[in-house]
């Protein structure tokens, strides 16, 4: 009899694809068949389409005696989720003659509940995005995923409530004495950035000074930090407060970090606009780190992405996970690959690492003996791997704090508020030698050092002469010059000097 198509879309792992909704209606027996390698909640969607349409004010499709095909192509696309509801109630009123409106220039995307309101799903900031390089003009959405989506400029973004309002808006075939409703497109999201948030700032840390260096100079440069100290010595709270005092997201960042978020379900009711902060559990699973699972998705890494992943009890974490870290940390991109498919999740964090000496926490402790056992003490040393601690930047032991430190208030604000500013202005620095690019220090390959960060002679004879002394490894020694350049940054010089270096050389890890 009739044949309509719209367009949906949905997320397969981070990548987003438009998805044409076909529905061909003939004579026969009723049936209502999907298509398309739908899963089980596509599969589903027909009760729900068949409901939502009745209480919209039409004929259900079960009612009538035809046969309904509902394709879903690419065809060998894995169809998931929710989201083609609104687009299947769509391309079955147009087929059926019960609506008439030009479908080739919008994206539908919503699940509808049976009384036909819309709910909202996740993954809506990719799919805005892939339908606007694809050339659509609008794109309809849940409510709920309005601010999410008008995000993206350029597309006009339809907020409805309902399958009602939607067809209310684009129903050019009126039953007499109605009126058409038409939607308003909502305006672009605006972003707001306030930094008054966290909860801990840098004053807020008493004493420490050295570890609170390391980390200002963690977060100029995207260095990993770890932090070694008894138990109650500020190592949460300055993770913390470095996450504080980074740059906030450029605006291609908060795209690309909310994407991230909204496809893994992650995403609440506010935009994320500053560097998230991540902190698992240390009993937290491989596959929840990492990512992967039978359908990869994206772990705790890729969530930190542009952000801060704290790891507290860092050697309680299982083996496995520790030593899955070593990609990420490397090459800044998690490769996961299944019999079903593979996937490559973006995890640019900036690692914390924190742990105490030893299991009872108090190795070191200038008053509270150890009570652990020499192979207790080995034991737990032994879970941090050589490469594993090769490829974080700056180690910082936190020392017994003296309680008559406490509850002496800074100026409030000021300690954070000046590192912060000392932060944006050597991150302008690397902005200015990566041409704009989006990259830190931490980031430089060999090459890169080898072009943009040149040593005078005495530099390089003090730093060769000092890796000779420590048994760096060549990774590790250039690490040592990527810390020193933004040491240097800090201070807002032109080039590396030999004092840069050798406050550098400090914060490497120390053999017991």
């Amino acid at each position: 009899m009739q044949y309509a198509r719209v367009y949906g879309a949905q997320t397969s792992l981070l990548s987003p694809y438009i998805v044409s909704v076909e529905t061909d209606i003939s004579r026969g027996l009723h049936s209502f068949t999907v298509v398309g390698l739908p899963d089980k909640a596509v599969e589903e969607s027909r009760d729900r389409v068949a409901a939502a349409i009745k209480h919209s004010g039409f004929d259900s499709p079960k009612s009538r005696n035809q046969k309904i095909v509902i394709s879903l192509a690419p065809a060998d696309l894995k169809k998931e989720g929710p989201m083609f509801d609104l687009p299947i109630a769509l391309s079955y009123l147009l087929a059926a003659g019960d609506i008439k409106f030009e479908p080739e220039e919008y994206l539908f995307v919503g699940e509808l509940a049976l009384d036909g309101t819309l709910r909202p799903v996740r993954g809506m900031l990719p799919l805005v995005a892939e339908a606007l390089k694809q050339g659509k003009r609008g794109v309809f959405v849940p409510h709920e995923n309005a601010r999410e989506a008008a995000l993206v400029g350029g597309i006009a973004i339809y907020a409805a409530r309902s399958l009602q309002e939607v067809i209310a808006h684009i129903n050019t075939k009126k039953k007499e004495g109605t009126q058409s409703k038409e939607l308003l497109a909502t305006p672009q999201t605006e972003l707001t950035y306030n930094f008054g948030d966290s909860q801990f700032a840098l004053e807020d840390i008493k004493g420490q000074e050295s570890a609170k260096r390391a980390a200002l100079i963690a977060a100029a440069g995207g260095h990993n930090l770890g932090l070694s100290g008894p138990p109650g010595t500020g190592k949460t709270m300055l993770a913390r407060a470095l996450a504080s005092i980074l740059p906030p997201l450029s605006f291609d960042e908060v795209l690309e970090v909310n994407s991230i978020h909204s496809v893994a379900g992650a995403l609440r009711n506010e935009l994320i606009v500053l560097p998230p902060f991540r902190s698992p559990h240390h009993t937290s699973s491989h596959v929840s780190i990492v990512g992967g699972g039978a359908n990869p998705r994206p772990g705790e890494a890729t969530l930190a992405h542009k952000g801060v992943l704290f790891l507290d009890e860092f050697p309680e974490f299982e083996r496995r996970v520790i030593e899955a870290l070593r990609q990420p940390l490397e090459d800044r991109v998690i490769s996961v690959a299944r019999a079903k498919g593979s996937a490559l999740f973006p995890a640019r964090f900036t690692l914390v690492a924190a742990m105490n000496p030893c299991p009872c926490g108090n190795w070191g402790h200038p008053t509270i003996p150890c009570i652990c056992m020499p192979h207790a003490l080995e034991r737990y040393r032994r879970k941090i791997s050589g490469p594993i601690a090769d490829r974080i930047d700056l180690w910082s032991t936190m020392g017994p704090v003296e309680l008559s430190t406490l509850g002496v208030h800074a100026k409030e604000g000021s300690e954070t508020s000046v590192a912060r500013e000392a932060v944006l202005a050597a991150r302008r620095m690397q902005e200015e030698r990566f041409e704009k690019k989006a990259k830190t220090n931490a980031d430089m390959s060999a090459r890169d050092l080898e072009k943009l960060v040149p040593l005078s002679q005495r530099v390089r004879t003090t730093i060769e002469r000092a890796g000779e002394r420590l048994q760096l490894s060549p990774r590790a020694f250039h690490r040592v010059i990527k810390v020193a350049r933004t040491i240097a940054d800090l201070e807002e010089a032109r080039d590396v000097s030999e004092g840069h270096v050798l406050e550098a050389l400090q914060y490497r890890e120390k053999k017991q």
